[in-house]
């Protein structure tokens, strides 16, 4: 009977050992699929801005949330937030009342919303210039900060297209305002540049 008790227990605690292995095994296949590098397309991203990214902008230096931190503090890099401004719904009836979140992004950012979009229009892409040279004050060796959400195309766009227009020292804040509230960092309330689309 005792022999019987003992083989029982042996039995439970080697299906409890399988199942905590199968568990474990989920958690680190489902970590790494989340994880997983999206492929560097050849042009710009022109659909579906939030979804994974890949973790490097050609042209451009990636951050962490440290790297970041540590850029900020030191002063000198222009940041600049990507996220399109939110407009009044079509179709909403002109008595309604409608009061959009306001944005609130890195201390000292220039927000150019929509600048990140994978194909701009003429108009958006000279004020998209304009505004990076007179950020920059013309100094295409000047840092440069390009950031939006986590996972945001859009800031990777804005990376990359600023790379190819000459700017030496485009650095990519790949996890954006989700990372650097999570990091517990400042924000303060951003206003669209003049002149936003």
């Amino acid at each position: 009977m005792l022999r019987d008790a003992c083989s029982s227990h042996q039995v439970i605690e080697a299906k409890a050992v399988w199942l905590r292995r199968r568990a474990l095994l989920f958690l680190v296949t489902l970590t790494g699929a989340a994880a997983a590098e999206a492929p560097v397309p050849e042009g710009y991203r022109t659909e579906d801005y939030r979804a994974p990214t890949p973790l490097h902008v050609p042209g451009a230096r990636t951050l962490d949330t440290v790297a970041a931190e540590a850029l900020w503090r030191h002063g000198g890099a222009v940041w600049i937030d990507v996220l399109p401004a939110l407009h009044r719904p079509a179709g909403l009836p002109a008595n309604t009342l409608w009061r959009p979140s306001p944005r609130r992004g890195i201390p000292g950012s220039l927000w150019l919303p929509e600048v990140g979009r994978g194909r701009l229009d003429p108009g958006l892409e000279a004020w998209f210039r304009d505004n990076l040279l007179r950020a920059t004050g013309g100094d295409r060796s000047r840092p440069v900060v390009f950031y939006c959400l986590a996972e945001c195309w859009m800031s990777w766009n804005a990376a990359k297209r600023a790379a190819a227009w000459g700017w030496r020292a485009v650095y990519w804040y790949r996890d954006g305002t989700d990372g650097w509230e999570a990091a517990g960092l400042p924000t303060e309330p951003l206003r669209p540049a003049p002149g936003a689309f």
